[in-house]
């Protein structure tokens, strides 16, 4: 459920944010070393998530980012799954969603790491997605962005920053991507190439042990490599995305085939969130009515793919966007039949309720479910935007202010928050929310800027208004020292 709109300034542009960060990196890179942790000497952890925060920002203004906060949630539950099982690293992890219908997915500095929709529309299982997101884990546990810059950075990469470009491009146009960052003017293809596979065979094999420690089918990596292989076969023109930047050769599905070899059976059932998740990306692809008659058709012969809870839910999500609420509402009611449990279809019964302008109704069902399900946040987006519509922002605020008390860096939960006080005419308290909005995604400017406009409101009191000053002072301390530690790596 997604009814907030976007109400943040426009974000520096990703030219603006590199050329602050470039003459520091570049500086950083030259003295890398070769291999292993010894990678993390010079380029410090916060630099690099620094620069993968950079260009995130750059991202959630791309038209494909999906902004959709059940489909982040899911990723991150997954994602996070893994990555707690790791051996080499703490790293923390973000994991986010492309609307694409191209198999990619890409690991950035900092750990943040993209997933395109049709990639996860093409897994034919949950493991098979894990698989894929314990490969990326793996990326960046073993540093290999890092390690990568100083192989091929001896006068080919001007920065880690303008790798991160790179790997932002090569989500529409790989090839030009690997040959603009990685290969450059001067560098071998093969001996680079080489070097990547090398990678790709140590993050199969770190990615392996994630999945079988976090309690997935191993074989769900052996099985999804294969069918992208046969894919790129039949397309060789226009092979998948994931084929291009992340090489994958006879000798390392031999790799994973081995490693696989005298593992024992094991039947993992996929969670119903996955299939839920699933059905809503098919949903929002192609024509609304399309999507009705396929999942009418599902229905109809009984092809559940173990699950008609998944498949009425995608009914309902289809007749919704097709604007045919008494059909979604009676999809509704037969899974509450099937006493179907997921926060997901809590969300979805209250977006039906508002699209039929029953605010209070909607209110009702996100009221009962934000204590059944209080770390969704969805249900609590949704619940504070639907308190606004339904004419009670007090009652918005109240609950806004609340759940920031457990999720203070939630930046979506401190612009919603901005609203409620924007309706209320507080213009000193809108501010300073969007101000934490922006620091929460390491905006640190625009954070500034908006407490700098907290101060000249002159709606606040005196205790507001001391507040807002000191966090002002905070903030610019922050930037004076990011600019500090800058001067000092160049």
């Amino acid at each position: 459920m997604n009814l907030r709109p976007r109400i943040f300034a426009p974000l520096p542009t990703l030219a603006a944010l590199v050329l602050a960060l470039a003459a520091p990196a570049l500086s950083v890179a030259e003295g890398l070393p070769d291999l292993g942790e010894a990678a993390q000497a010079d380029l410090s952890p916060a630099m690099e998530r620094r620069i993968g925060e950079s260009v995130m920002n750059e991202i959630r203004r791309d038209p494909a980012w999906l902004d959709d906060p059940e489909v982040a949630s899911y990723l991150n539950r997954l994602g996070n799954r893994l990555s707690s099982q790791s051996q080499e690293s703490r790293q923390a992890f973000e994991f986010f969603a492309l609307r694409d219908s191209t198999l990619n997915a890409f690991a950035m500095p900092g750990g943040f790491i993209g997933v395109h929709t049709g990639l996860i529309l093409a897994a034919e299982s949950e493991s098979e997605l894990a698989s894929v997101l314990a490969h990326e884990i793996s990326h960046v546990t073993q540093r290999h962005l890092a390690r990568l810059m100083n192989k091929s950075g001896q006068g080919q990469i001007a920065s880690l920053a303008a790798l991160a470009i790179a790997i932002l491009a090569a989500r529409s146009n790989p090839d030009v991507a690997t040959g603009a960052a990685v290969a450059g003017q001067a560098a071998s293809v093969q001996n680079q190439l080489n070097y990547t596979r090398d990678f790709e065979r140590e993050a199969d094999r770190i990615g392996l042990g994630l999945l079988d420690r976090s309690g997935f089918d191993t074989r769900g990596m052996g099985t999804f490599f294969e069918r992208l292989q046969k894919f790129g076969r039949l397309y060789e023109n226009n092979a998948p995305g994931y084929l291009r930047t992340h090489p994958l050769t006879t000798e390392r599905l031999a790799d994973i085939g081995n490693r696989l070899q005298g593992r024992p059976y094991k039947q993992v059932p996929d969670s119903l969130e996955f299939q839920l998740v699933r059905a809503k990306l098919r949903v929002q692809e192609g024509n609304s009515r399309d999507a009705v008659v396929e999942f009418e058709s599902r229905l109809k012969d009984r092809k559940f793919s173990g699950s008609e809870i998944a498949v009425r839910y995608g009914l309902a999500q289809a007749l919704l966007r097709d604007g045919k609420m008494p059909a979604a509402e009676q999809q509704i009611g037969e899974l509450r039949r099937l006493k179907a449990q997921s926060p997901m279809i809590e969300t979805l019964a209250a977006q039906l309720r508002l699209k039929q302008g029953d605010a209070p109704g909607a209110v009702k069902i996100l009221r009962a479910a934000h204590p059944r399900y209080p770390q969704e946040r969805a249900v609590a987006y949704g619940l504070v935007d639907t308190l606004i519509e339904a004419g009670d922002p007090k009652e918005a605020l109240r609950v806004a202010t609340e759940d920031l008390q457990s999720y203070p860096s939630d930046a979506d939960m401190h612009e919603l928050q901005a609203k409620t006080y924007a309706r209320l005419g507080k213009r000193l308290q809108q501010h300073r929310a969007l101000a934490e909005a922006y620091a929460a995604i390491g905006v640190l400017s625009m954070a500034v800027e908006q407490m700098e406009q907290a101060q000249k409101s002159g709606d606040g009191d005196f205790y507001e208004t001391s507040q807002v000053d000191a966090r002002l002072r905070e903030l610019r301390k922050r930037m004076d020292d990011e600019a500090k530690q800058r001067r000092e790596q160049k």
